[in-house]
């Protein structure tokens, strides 16, 4: 066996991992994003930027204002998550670089210094950081169901502010019904990988 993550461990976080469009009622507690947090922190970013930033959506006006920025297709079930989760790039990640990246301080003025560098990289490593978000949800025994089909302009004013960018919203909690669309084909891996 190539792989040395338990076979169950494998169908959890990614065989039998699926993007859920219906969920439970059952509420997904504090307790568990800690818990999904405290995992996948650890994730690389470039510089240790962890420009990721992770805004819960719990209360029904909140959810309601959330929903207005749906897409059609995305609305039902952004509305019936036990959770939702708006994901952003910190254009101002640079702050925390002294103490995310102590042995060089200077990064935060010498790289990180104009503004489109730090987009670029937030954009790049928040992506990063989201992607491991999912990872942390699945690991945790709950579906996720990530989504750009959204306003983000319409999030950004609703939510955010000039110095956050939205990626995408997560809706987390256990799967509903008929939670799963059948699964679409995947690359092989002579269509991905080449050998220089």
């Amino acid at each position: 066996m190539s792989l040395v993550l338990d076979p169950a461990a494998q169908d959890l976080l990614f065989r039998e991992a699926r993007t859920a469009n219906t969920f439970t009622d059952e509420p997904v507690t504090d307790e568990q994003v800690r818990a999904i947090h405290d995992l996948v922190k650890y994730g690389p970013t470039a510089m240790n930027q962890s420009p990721l930033r992770v805004m819960l959506v719990r209360s029904p006006e909140a959810r309601e204002r959330l929903v207005r920025h749906m897409a059609e297709g995305n609305r039902p079930k952004t509305a019936t998550a036990p959770l939702v989760a708006i994901l952003s790039a910190d254009n101002e990640f640079h702050e925390e670089l002294p103490q995310l990246f102590p042995h060089f301080p200077q990064a935060r003025d010498a790289v990180f210094g104009e503004r489109p560098v730090r987009e670029s990289a937030a954009a790049l490593n928040a992506a990063l950081q989201a992607a491991y978000f999912i990872i942390g949800v699945r690991a945790a025994g709950l579906a996720a169901g990530p989504m750009t089909g959204v306003d983000f302009e319409g999030v950004r004013k609703e939510f955010l502010d000039d110095d956050h960018t939205p990626l995408m919203v997560v809706n987390i909690g256990r799967p509903g019904p008929d939670a799963w669309y059948p699964r679409s084909p995947r690359l092989e891996f002579e269509q991905v990988v080449t050998t220089v």
